[in-house]
C-alpha cells in the first residue's frame, strides 16, 4: 500500500505574500500576531488580578491596627470630684431678697374696758364754725388775714340737678325658629293669589326667556309689618327688583309668637317667575 501525504492548506498570510519577499519584516509580524495577542492577554489578565488582590495581600502581610472605639460620656452621670479635706468650704450663697410691695399700716381694733376709753371731744358749735373751718386739729389763725374761707367740695351741696338720661330702648331679638310662624292673612293660598295678581313680569326677563325662583328674605315685626327686605338668590333681568317691590307692598302679616307673645321673625319666601 502506498502512503499518501496530504499537503497542508495555505494560510491567509501565504496567499497575501505569495510571490513576494517573505524575508521582509511584515510577514514575520503577521506570522506571530496571534501568538503575541494571546501572550498579551495572559499577561494583562495576570496584572489585573494582581492589582485587584494587592489590598488583600497588604492587609494580610501588615498587622491590623486596633481602632479606638468612641465612648459616649454622659456629663450628668460623671461622679463629682473627691473633696479635699484641707480645702476650705465654699461660701454660702447670698440671701435672696424678696421684692418690696406697698404696705398699709392697719391696727386691729383693741377691746378696752369702759374706764380706759378716752372721753370723746364734743363737736364744735354753730357759733364756732362761723369764724373757723372744720379740720383735723384745732389751731389759731391770723386775725389780720383777709383770706376767704371756702368750704371743701366734699361737704358742699349739689349746685345743679342733672337731667335724667333715658336709656335707649333695646331692639327686640330677631328669631329664625319660633313656636308659631308668622302667616300671611288668609294663609298660603291667599299669599299665592296675591303674588300672581301683583307680580309684573319684567320685559328684560321676558325677552331673555328667563324663568325660575327668586328667594327673598324679610323680617315680620311684632305688629305684622314687613322690614329688611333682601334678595338671597336672584335671577337678574329685573326679577330681583320686582320680587322686592311685591314683598314690600304686602299687607301686614299675623306676627309669629314665642312663649305666647309676639316676636320679630326672619322669614324666607321663594317667588316663582314662570313664562306662560
Amino acid at each position: 500500500m502506498a502512503e499518501v501525504t496530504a499537503a497542508s492548506a495555505p494560510t491567509l498570510d501565504d496567499i497575501v505574500f505569495a510571490e513576494r519577499n517573505k524575508a521582509y519584516g511584515a510577514y514575520s509580524l503577521r506570522k506571530g500576531y496571534s501568538k503575541t495577542i494571546y501572550r498579551s492577554l495572559i499577561i494583562g489578565s495576570a496584572l489585573f488580578l494582581v492589582a485587584m488582590a494587592t489590598p488583600t495581600i497588604i492587609n494580610v502581610l501588615t498587622p491590623e491596627e486596633q481602632e479606638q472605639a468612641m465612648v459616649e460620656v454622659d456629663l450628668m452621670k460623671i461622679p463629682p470630684p473627691p473633696i479635699d479635706p484641707n480645702e476650705p468650704p465654699p461660701p454660702p450663697p447670698p440671701p435672696v431678697e424678696m421684692p418690696k410691695v406697698n404696705t398699709v399700716k392697719f391696727l386691729p381694733p383693741e377691746v378696752k374696758p369702759d374706764e380706759e376709753v378716752p372721753e370723746e371731744t364734743p363737736p364744735p358749735t354753730v357759733e364756732e364754725l362761723k369764724e373757723a373751718v372744720a379740720a383735723e386739729k384745732t389751731q389759731e389763725g391770723d386775725p389780720n388775714a383777709e383770706e376767704v374761707i371756702v368750704a371743701p367740695e366734699e361737704t358742699a351741696g349739689p349746685t345743679k340737678v342733672e337731667a335724667a338720661v333715658e336709656a335707649a330702648p333695646k331692639e327686640e331679638q330677631i328669631f329664625t325658629v319660633v313656636e308659631q310662624n308668622p302667616e300671611f292673612p288668609g294663609g298660603m293660598s291667599a299669599l299665592g293669589q296675591f303674588l300672581s295678581k301683583n307680580i309684573r313680569y319684567p320685559p328684560a326677563a321676558s325677552r331673555a326667556n328667563v324663568s325660575g325662583r327668586v328667594f327673598v328674605s324679610f323680617v315680620v315685626n311684632t305688629d305684622g309689618s314687613i322690614q329688611d327686605v333682601t334678595v338671597l338668590k336672584g335671577l337678574g333681568f329685573g326679577t330681583d327688583e320686582e320680587a322686592m317691590r311685591v314683598v314690600k307692598a304686602m299687607p301686614k302679616w299675623r306676627p309669629g309668637k314665642q312663649s305666647g307673645r309676639p316676636v320679630r321673625v326672619k322669614y324666607n319666601l321663594p317667588i316663582n317667575f314662570q313664562l306662560e
